[in-house]
């Protein structure tokens, strides 16, 4: 998925973004009116920073010499709470029992039990006990609120000016993580068990192929990770000079950001196989996925090595410092695009950004409440998972089929100087669209409804889901009036200037010639990007 779909499509929007200049309305459309309007990053934002606002709860929290979610001796246990240490323990035969199992009053291992993290993250910071599902939200946790505040706040001040605030920003929030993962690398692959998680990361489960919800998580995670769809890579790119050499800013930024997930694996799977070396038990048995992973099991394992106020502290500043320059990006994409559309919003840009956080933060409240995770698993699961892939998909066919192949590599000749290989340009019109239609096909034929631990989703719920997702997408039907002459062509048969030549809003020149030969463009009036971290 990454070679064939996630690497095209991000060298693809980036070099979409540097010709055209423009955030991704008025890109789309320039290109293909069809796909002017896509809110997948919007409803992104409505809960990504929910995340954050978790991660500055437990930042909070790690503060004590005594991590809260160490022990079951606290308000918020339950008699079923059971600390990491107090649960297993290996044998000599590497075989699990409990530690006071000679204990008449010890339960027997069928004993439904819960550990002391999960109860500290599901009852101290969700609260989950509070509510009896999503008709039932509850009162707002104003703890959370307040850390949902200072994250917009943050965002705030880090966007409002533009590209020159957050390209300053993102220089610490892009580079303070790789930091702290190299110290977390060190850390995990020094703990007794790390070969064991480190050796189950490298071994494929070649059973799980034949899954459909894997190859639809698998796709979008490579999506969520590269940022292909969402508009980010069209507004930074649109802040490129006009010759910037976006082939070699494709190709860089891809490696690095395949080799951090790589790297990133180990930092996890080395903990995980101390989980498991540590309660005798198999990876799988303790690995898990989604939130649970970050803020369950990896702290579980953090409360248990020595200096863990340290290891926590620098895990959660690391876990801040992502989601802030993930968010950066997905806001930066909704408000470079409307600027771009509405001139107006583009000269008052610290009122707009302001009224766009503040309505952020009011929707974000209804992920504060005690049943709030609920409402988080109902964004997260429909709001980018296969509206993402249909987007992608038919922006994949809009730039191949539509504006054309020929047309597109014309353009990146005129940027950088030369034409995209026979490998791009088949990934662009034949394998990346198959691939995803693909995925999309098979993901659907194995849906099943929405479901949280024993929590099922009522119909509605689901129907709400779909709804969300549908909305992200159904402009491309809803908009066929209007698929047009593309903009480029537009104003080639519109306006002719300086004897015979067309000056282009993106700064490109072109010839009115028969051939319509690309010459070279002229100083572009956009200002710079930011070298480095722009990109990353």
């Amino acid at each position: 998925m990454l070679v064939v779909g996630g690497i095209p499509l991000f060298y693809m929007e980036l070099a979409l973004g540097q010709f055209h200049r423009k955030g991704a309305i008025t890109c789309w459309g320039r290109l293909v009116p069809l796909f002017k309007v896509v809110l997948i990053a919007f409803y992104v934002d409505f809960y990504y920073n929910v995340i954050i606002a978790w991660a500055l709860r437990f930042f909070f929290a790690s503060f004590t010499t005594m991590l809260p979610w160490t022990n079951c001796d606290n308000e918020w246990n339950t008699p079923a709470c059971r600390p990491f240490e107090a649960i297993w323990e290996p044998s000599a035969a590497n075989r699990s029992r409990f530690r006071n199992s000679s204990s008449v009053l010890a339960p027997a291992q069928t004993t439904p039990f819960t550990s002391a993290a999960s109860e500290y993250f599901n009852r101290a910071i969700l609260e989950l006990q509070g509510s009896e599902g999503l008709h039932d939200l509850g009162s707002i946790k104003w703890d959370m609120a307040l850390c949902l505040l200072a994250v917009y706040i943050i965002c705030y001040f880090s966007l409002w000016k533009g590209i020159s605030t957050s390209g300053k920003v993102v220089w610490f929030t892009a580079l303070f993580p790789y930091a702290v993962l190299l110290i977390l690398l060190v850390r995990g692959i020094t703990l007794p068990g790390s070969a064991t998680g480190i050796a189950y990361y490298l071994s494929p489960n070649f059973e799980a192929i034949t899954q459909p919800q894997v190859w639809v998580d698998a796709a979008t995670q490579v999506f969520f990770s590269l940022g292909p769809g969402f508009g980010v890579l069209l507004a930074y790119a649109s802040y490129n000079k006009y010759h910037n050499n976006v082939y070699k800013d494709a190709i860089l930024t891809s490696f690095i950001n395949s080799a951090t997930s790589f790297i990133a694996g180990f930092v996890i799977f080395s903990v995980l196989g101390y989980m498991a070396h540590a309660s005798g038990r198999d990876v799988q048995d303790v690995a898990t996925e989604g939130p649970g992973l970050v803020f369950v099991v990896y702290p579980a394992a953090i409360a248990t090595m020595p200096g863990s106020t340290f290891w926590a502290l620098i895990f959660f500043m690391m876990l801040l410092t992502l989601g802030l320059d993930s968010s950066f990006g997905g806001s930066e994409a909704i408000i470079t695009a409307l600027s771009d559309e509405y001139p107006p919003i583009g000269r008052h840009r610290e009122i707009f950004v302001a009224c766009l956080f503040t309505l952020y933060f009011f929707v974000g409240l209804a992920s504060c409440t005690k049943g709030g995770f609920y409402f988080f698993q109902l964004l997260d699961r429909y709001a980018a998972g296969y509206s993402i892939l249909i987007a992608v998909f038919f922006e994949a066919i809009a730039v191949s089929w539509i504006y054309g192949t020929e047309r597109f590599c014309e353009d990146i000749r005129d940027m950088i100087g030369f034409r995209p290989g026979m490998y791009w340009r088949v990934c662009w019109r034949y394998i990346a669209p198959i691939f995803l239609l693909f995925i999309i096909v098979y993901g659907l034929l194995d849906y099943e409804p929405l479901q949280y631990e024993s929590y099922v989703y009522p119909w509605w719920a689901n129907a709400i889901g779909w709804g969300i997702a549908g909305s992200s997408v159904m402009c491309i039907p809803t908009r066929l009036t209007i698929l047009t002459t593309p903009y480029a062509d537009t104003v080639h048969n519109a306006t002719v200037h300086n004897n015979g030549m067309v000056v282009s809003e993106s700064g490109g020149v072109r010839l009115t010639s028969t051939t319509h030969t690309p010459t070279t463009p002229t100083a572009p009036s956009a200002p710079a990007l930011a070298s480095g971290p722009a990109l990353v």
